[in-house]
């Protein structure tokens, strides 16, 4: 017993961090975000509020026959509403003294007198409180997981004309009851299909794991639940990328975990060391992180002061003095990545190899020099594109053989550093101009975006706006339509024919 005991105190701390991974992206959003998001949902509840349909309603009293049919939803009024975090992983959306114009087909049978006509009707001091719980699914993505409402209507009234204006006056109160009743049963479910189906489906849009290019891919899925505070929500991200000929692989996150503790912009985007470390291991796993410059490729100048450089070995192979040069750079180990308060860097180890290449014959390699270089990385965000545009910061070169060459390869240091900016750099800089796509749902893009530095990581903050409607997106990725089943405790649909009312 006291054995076991003792192993789980020594398994405890190694639980503890797995169960808690830290993410490489992390994403808040603040309760200004929020209020963004909430002007464009109330335009979407709208919209959903106004499609309600609603059965027909029809019944008897004494001798009046009356039948309420094709109602429509004219015109909403939502002026107070609200939208806010809960604790532990809730938003509560709630609208008070609401009110929604209807307008419906009327028919009414007394003894042999048949009326029919249309009626305008209005509910007031309509009050919906509606609670969405959020989640981590299996695939990793955000998902509003569970939602529940609460629907009612302080008062409905309705207005009547034509020949029995009196009777339905008599009759409204049978009548607006029942509208009354069917309206609120029809808010909450149509609320509910706006969220669990509508709305998932514009989550559906975020990027959980997919391709950046034709190299490597990354996975943007979430790590755990979303952890909400009274002002904001926190989403840990993996923020791995991976090589796409191994999908599967995974590369242990040492890094430090991003700490976003601001909360004046719409939205906080978080990277850590582990993120861009991530991306350069893929790319160095997929064996792109090497160029060679072969020929005419090779500048002019460099060619001619590497012939002079290495005149001794061309010399002695004579009949290859005049054949084309060959350089392959290769990286020899993946890069990393040092983000501090002063910038960001990336320190890359290389070796690059100098031959000969004459025509029909192997190459004859004159030189293999090793080389340290340290790149200046600028971080921005671009619509909804992380992009990182490099420049070379520091130089060095020197022999893998004996310090004695890498004396005598000084003199290449300034014109192969020249090579690197002016040829090697714009290389590298066209591949990552396209940039990652940030975890964010179709239609909603950054804007006014300020980096900052921190130990181990660095922060986006910026301001939302949305490209396109939520509407817009739904229609473009709305699930295939179903017939709607009403319960079976709604009457079917009468006959239109007064001789069967």
């Amino acid at each position: 017993m006291a054995a076991g005991s003792c192993l789980l105190l020594l398994l405890l701390p190694w639980l503890v961090t797995a169960s808690h991974s830290p993410p490489g992206c992390k994403i808040r959003i603040t309760s200004k975000g929020l209020d963004l998001v909430k002007q464009e949902g109330l335009r979407f509840v709208e919209q959903e509020l106004q499609n309600i349909t609603m059965p027909d309603v029809h019944g008897k009293e004494g001798q009046f026959h009356y039948n309420i049919s094709q109602v429509k939803v004219m015109d909403l009024q939502l002026a107070f509403s609200n939208l806010h975090f809960q604790p532990q992983q809730l938003l509560v959306f709630n609208i008070s003294n609401a009110s929604i114009s209807l307008r419906f087909r009327r028919q009414l049978l007394y003894w042999f007198f048949y009326d029919i006509g249309s009626i305008n009707a209005s509910a007031d001091g309509v009050h919906i409180h509606t609670v969405l719980q959020l989640a981590k699914d299996e695939a990793g993505r955000l998902k509003i997981s569970n939602m529940t409402c609460n629907a009612s209507i302080a008062r409905m009234h309705a207005g009547f004309s034509g020949t029995l204006r009196t009777v339905y006056e008599f009759l409204s109160t049978f009548i607006v009851t029942g509208m009354r009743f069917l309206l609120s049963q029809q808010i909450c479910p149509s609320l509910e299909h706006a969220s669990l189906v509508l709305l998932n489906s514009v989550l559906d849009t975020v990027p959980v794991r997919n391709h950046v290019d034709e190299h490597i891919g990354i996975d943007y899925s979430l790590l755990r639940d979303p952890a909400i505070s009274t002002d904001t929500l926190d989403l840990d991200f993996k923020g791995m990328f991976f090589p796409r000929a191994r999908e599967n692989q995974e590369l242990e996150n040492h890094a430090v975990e991003p700490v976003i503790k601001e909360t004046e912009r719409m939205v906080y985007v978080a990277f850590s060391e582990y993120f861009f470390d991530s991306a350069m291991h893929s790319y160095f796993q997929a064996g792109v992180l090497a160029i060679e410059l072969q020929g005419e490729k090779v500048p002019k100048d460099l060619e001619v002061l590497l012939r002079a450089t290495f005149f001794g070995t061309i010399f002695m192979q004579s009949p290859a003095v005049d054949a084309p040069l060959r350089l392959v750079l290769q990286v020899s180990a993946p890069p990393r990545c040092i983000i501090k308060p002063s910038g960001t860097s990336v320190s890359v180890s290389a070796f690059l190899n100098i031959s000969l290449v004459p025509p029909g014959r192997p190459a004859i390699q004159l030189s293999s020099m090793a080389m340290e270089t340290k790149l200046s990385a600028k971080v921005f965000l671009q619509g909804k594109a992380l992009r990182v545009q490099l420049d070379l910061r520091r130089f060095r070169i020197y022999s893998k053989q004996s310090a004695l060459e890498s004396l005598a390869l000084f003199s290449l240091q300034t014109p192969l550093k020249t090579l690197l900016q002016l040829t090697i750099m714009p290389i590298i800089n066209e591949r990552t101009k396209k940039g990652v796509q940030i975890p964010l749902p179709e239609g909603m893009d950054f804007t006014k975006e300020v980096v900052t530095n921190h130990a181990g990581f660095l922060t986006v903050g910026a301001d939302l706006h949305f490209s396109k409607g939520l509407r817009e997106v739904i229609e473009k990725y709305r699930p295939a339509p179903t017939t709607p089943t009403y319960p079976s405790s709604w009457p079917a649909e009468p006959s239109m024919d007064p001789q069967q009312l």
